[in-house]
C-alpha cells in the first residue's frame, strides 16, 4: 500500500513575509528626531527639571519612542505597534499642538501667552516649533497616510486619559511642593492655583479632560471610517490570489 509521504512546510512559505516599508521607516525616523532635537535644545538651554516638567515634554518623549520604534518595525519587517500606544501618542501630540496654537499662543485666550512666545529666537525658537508643530503634525500624517485603519477600539479614549490624568496630578503636587517665589511653579496658566484656586483648577482640568476624551473618541471614529493607505502592505490578499476566491 502506498502512503503518501509528508512534507514539512515551513511557516514562511504558508504567511508571506511581511514586506519592509523604507517610506514609512524614514517618515516615522524624522519625527522622532525632531522630537529628539527639540528635546535636546530644551534641556541644553534651560533646567532639565524644569523642562521635563511640561506636559508637552511628555508628550514628545512618547512620540519620540512609539514613532522610533514604528520605523524600526517598519524597516525591519516587524508587526506595528499596539494601538493603544500609537494612538496615545497621536491623542496627546494632537492636544499640545490645539492646546498651544489655540489656547497659549491665542490673543484672544484668557490663558493667551503669545507676548512670551513673540520674544523666543535661535535654537529656543526652533525648539519651539519642532514641538508644538512639527511633531503633532507629523503624527497625525503618520496615522492618515502610514498606518491600516481599524486597529482603534472605543474603550481607547477612555484609556488614554491616564496620560493628562497623571500629568494633572504631577502639576499640582509639584506646584505644592516647590517654593512659591518659582518663575514655574506651575508650568501652564490654567493649572495655576494662586490664580484660580483648586476649584478653579479642577474645572479647568474637567473642562480640558472632556475635550480631550472627546478628541479621543473623535480619532478611534475617523479610523473606522477613513480609507486604507494605497500600499500592496495592507491589502488582505495579493493580486494573485484573487483568482482562488
Amino acid at each position: 500500500m502506498f502512503t503518501p509521504r509528508t512534507v514539512a512546510v515551513p511557516a514562511s512559505a504558508a504567511v508571506p513575509a511581511a514586506r519592509r516599508r523604507p517610506w514609512a521607516a524614514a517618515f516615522r525616523g524624522l519625527i522622532a528626531l525632531a522630537a529628539a532635537t527639540g528635546l535636546v535644545i530644551e534641556c541644553v538651554h534651560g533646567s532639565v527639571l524644569v523642562v521635563l516638567s511640561f506636559f508637552t515634554i511628555w508628550s514628545n518623549i512618547l512620540t519620540a519612542v512609539v514613532l522610533g520604534l514604528g520605523a524600526v518595525r517598519a524597516w525591519t519587517r516587524r508587526p506595528p505597534l499596539p494601538a493603544l500606544w500609537t494612538g496615545g501618542a497621536l491623542l496627546c501630540m494632537s492636544v499640545v499642538g490645539l492646546v498651544f496654537h489655540l489656547v497659549l499662543d491665542n490673543e484672544a485666550s484668557e490663558f493667551n501667552q503669545a507676548a512670551e512666545i513673540a520674544r523666543l529666537t535661535g535654537a529656543k525658537a526652533v525648539a519651539n516649533q519642532l514641538l508644538h508643530t512639527v511633531t503633532p503634525i507629523g503624527a497625525a500624517l503618520d496615522f492618515l497616510l502610514l498606518t491600516a485603519p481599524g486597529a482603534l477600539r472605543w474603550r481607547h479614549a477612555a484609556q488614554w486619559l491616564a496620560a493628562p490624568g497623571l500629568y494633572f496630578t504631577f502639576a499640582l503636587v509639584r506646584g505644592a511642593l516647590i517654593s512659591p517665589d518659582a518663575p514655574t511653579r506651575y508650568t501652564y496658566p490654567f493649572l495655576d492655583v494662586t490664580v484660580h484656586g483648586y476649584a478653579g483648577v479642577l474645572t479647568n482640568a474637567v473642562v480640558l479632560g472632556a475635550a480631550f476624551f472627546a478628541l479621543g473618541l473623535a480619532i478611534v471614529g475617523l479610523d473606522r471610517i477613513r480609507p486604507a493607505p494605497r500600499s500592496p502592505e495592507y491589502r488582505i490578499s495579493s493580486e494573485r490570489a484573487r483568482g482562488l476566491k
